[in-house]
């Protein structure tokens, strides 16, 4: 089985429904974490993994324990993309956390487009009046939360197309 998918249609036709999918927003220093419910609708920020330099060993066992508490059957791992579309140092950093969580969690993994999540995120936590403090704590959950509802509602897109069509 192919674990790393840029393709959503890939991704949905070998992850299993019923189950959470988890998003991931991969930072140099912390992995904002989001959870999605059993139907696929909608992503709720999780919590923030704190990770050291160079290794990504602590992040993954943190990821696992929430992994086997939530029963989450695929990741979707944000992609920071340059605002041009290409793929920077950043990317490649990504994609090799990517392709060992995938496989060391032997889950499939979508990597997601992740343009302006943080900007988005940072938007919505600025409207809800909350300290600089608070932004700061939620900010990488919150931007996991977004990166996860855009692939759940391209994932469901893909669904009523299929049926429609």
């Amino acid at each position: 089985m192919k674990t790393i998918h840029d393709e959503p249609e890939t991704f949905a036709a070998i992850a299993e429904r019923g189950f959470p999918l988890v998003g991931l927003d991969v930072g140099t220093r912390s992995i904002g974490v989001a959870v999605s419910d059993l139907s696929w609708w909608v992503a709720t920020p999780r919590t923030t993994i704190r990770r050291g330099k160079g290794t990504f060993v602590s992040a993954i066992a943190s990821l696992a324990g929430i992994i086997a508490e939530t029963g989450c059957r695929g990741l979707v791992i944000g992609l920071p993309k340059n605002m041009d579309g290409s793929e920077g140092p950043r990317c490649q950093s990504v994609r090799a956390f990517a392709k060992v969580v995938g496989e060391r969690l032997e889950l499939p993994v979508l990597l997601w487009d992740e343009r302006l999540s943080t900007v988005a995120a940072e938007r919505t936590l600025l409207e809800a009046d909350l300290s600089r403090k608070r932004r700061k704590e939620l900010i990488d959950s919150v931007a996991a939360a977004y990166i996860l509802q855009g692939a759940l509602d391209r994932i469901e897109h893909i669904g009523v197309s299929a049926v429609d069509g």
